[in-house]
């Protein structure tokens, strides 16, 4: 099997993953936020990351992957941005209205597409664009119901998209420049999020809920969803770095909102959420969004693809021409002559979804 064949089968397994995984805690967290009344968010983040940590621990003790120390203070910057970007969005859902707030998550995709191509000079195609429009117009219309706007709501929201934007944007660049797994770079940063988190996620849940959430009643049901939400938190976490690092920023808010379609759908089917047209309107819409993004992404690929292999050619003919040449150069000529394989990586990543 083929270098990009394993690519392409681990890319489609971190994205199948991500989505079962996603959707699986939501559907815990649901039960227990709505059903149970802990309604905690930021502190049950905290502890997700702090077990996590203690699994990529067990994990790395049983040589299951290897531990790469690099930049200590792109790490720390990292994980403490990370953990902020958490608490941001927490708070503007608190400070917002549910339908303000999925326009939050619905403005990370256009403010990454944004950063990147002034940042980075990555290109992002009409048909890309187009297929992302289409997306984010569905998600809409199944997702937003009122707009309430409020001044501290609303820079709250403003600061959560730019830190989300920027920490997953720094998710995929890390892994790239320093050459590091997403196991290594989460097993690094996992320490610094969850204590970011564990610091400021009391406060911030006190402050949404007036409750503490060290005097709640932890009766053994809360106690058995807090542990299995923790449980399945190792693998969303372990998912979002892997596909991140897989692809790109952009692809993973797409996969995002196909989790937000998977999560209403299974709401209405399993716990009888109500469903309106609206809903089914812009689900549809939402799934042809996703389905011409795959689509173009595809098409973009092969066609890169096609032009590194004859951009290649030349070079091929005129090194079996002419085979002397290496041999004058002081090398030999097995080394010079076998044209040097292609990145596995390369830097417009979204053309792999």
């Amino acid at each position: 099997m083929s270098d990009n064949h394993k690519f392409q089968l681990g890319t489609i397994g971190a994205l199948s993953l991500s989505v079962v995984s996603s959707v699986s805690i939501v559907i815990c967290n649901k039960a227990l936020i709505s059903t149970l009344g802990f309604t905690f968010a930021t502190t049950l983040t905290s502890w997700h990351l702090l077990v996590t940590f203690c699994s990529l621990h067990v994990a790395l003790w049983m040589k299951l992957f290897e531990h790469k120390p690099f930049d200590a203070r792109a790490v720390m910057g990292f994980g403490i941005l990370n953990g902020i970007s958490i608490g941001l969005l927490n708070l503007s859902l608190g400070f917002n209205s549910v339908g303000f707030y999925q326009m939050t998550k619905l403005a990370i995709i256009p403010c990454t597409v944004l950063l990147e191509t002034l940042f980075f000079r990555k290109k992002f195609s009409r048909n890309i664009q187009l297929s992302l429009a289409i997306l984010l117009l569905g998600v809409g219309i199944a997702t937003v119901t009122d707009l309430q706007l409020n001044l501290l709501g609303s820079i709250l929201s403003l600061l959560a998209v730019v830190t989300t934007c920027v920490a997953q944007i720094m998710t995929n660049t890390i892994q790239k420049k320093f050459k590091v797994s997403s196991t290594q770079l989460l097993y690094q940063s996992c320490p610094y999020q969850a204590i970011t988190l564990f610091v400021i996620g009391p406060f911030l849940d006190g402050l949404l809920t007036n409750h503490n959430v060290f005097a709640f009643k932890y009766t053994p049901q809360v106690l058995f969803f807090i542990v299995l939400s923790c449980l399945i938190s190792v693998s969303v976490n372990f998912s979002t770095f892997l596909v991140i690092g897989k692809t790109s920023p952009v692809t993973y808010q797409v996969l995002g909102h196909l989790k937000t379609c998977l999560v209403l759908a299974f709401g209405y089917v399993l716990l009888h959420d109500p469903f309106s047209w609206r809903n089914i309107l812009g689900i549809l819409i939402a799934v042809v969004g996703m389905v011409l993004y795959s689509y173009y992404c595809t098409v973009e690929s092969q066609q890169q693809k096609a032009s590194e292999v004859s951009a290649q050619l030349p070079q091929v003919k005129e090194s079996e021409s002419d085979p002397l040449i290496s041999v004058d150069n002081g090398s030999g000529m097995l080394s010079d002559g076998v044209v040097p394989k292609s990145p596995v990586w390369n830097s417009n990543k979204d053309l792999h979804a």
